[in-house]
């Protein structure tokens, strides 16, 4: 266990669905904590060969709006680790397989109730999908200097979309 890791003094499940659960962890000195507990995710930066960044939009219901985002998902296939996830959940979204992947960094996008952890890549793909675009997910390709541009103008509504731009910005080699 890393320095400075703590582990509750009980947990209760409070509730549990398909995707996540809910827990009631004691914690001495504090009040009793809620914690959602769910699959980490991946989110990955794909680009093309005409540095068009490949953005999905979908129907989010927790939001009432249909969001336009990087492809995402869960890491929920049992051992499948963060790169190959992120390469299955590239292809299943929209088609794209990548040439490349890299790997930027990582982050807890809500520690306050979730420890979710979000590994973040960039990829560079083939010119044109090979596959079925994901039910429910519109595909679209804009210029990878002007998805930059709304994520720095604030204009991005999914913050890992918008670190995720922002970290490919800073990280990919000529982009």
């Amino acid at each position: 266990m890393a320095a400075g890791l703590r582990e509750p003094s009980s947990v209760t499940t409070a509730w549990a669905g398909k995707y996540l659960s809910v827990e009631i962890e004691s914690w001495p000195g504090l009040d009793d904590y809620e914690t959602v507990r769910k699959h980490d995710a991946v989110v990955i930066v794909p680009l093309t060969p005409s540095n068009e960044v490949v953005l999905v939009r979908q129907f989010r219901p927790p939001v009432r709006d249909s969001l336009l985002e990087v492809p995402a998902g869960l890491l929920d296939v049992d051992g499948e680790d963060a790169l190959t996830c992120a390469g299955r959940e590239l292809w299943e979204e929209t088609g794209y397989r990548h040439r490349l992947m890299s790997f930027m960094g990582g982050t807890y996008l809500s520690p306050g109730f979730t420890g979710e952890y979000v590994h973040l890549f960039w990829a560079e793909t083939e010119a044109e999908p090979s596959g079925p675009v994901e039910d429910g997910i519109e595909v679209v390709l804009i210029p990878f200097v002007r998805a930059v541009a709304h994520a720095r103008a604030g204009k991005v509504r999914n913050a890992a979309t918008a670190l995720a731009l922002l970290l490919a910005d800073a990280q990919i080699p000529g982009a």
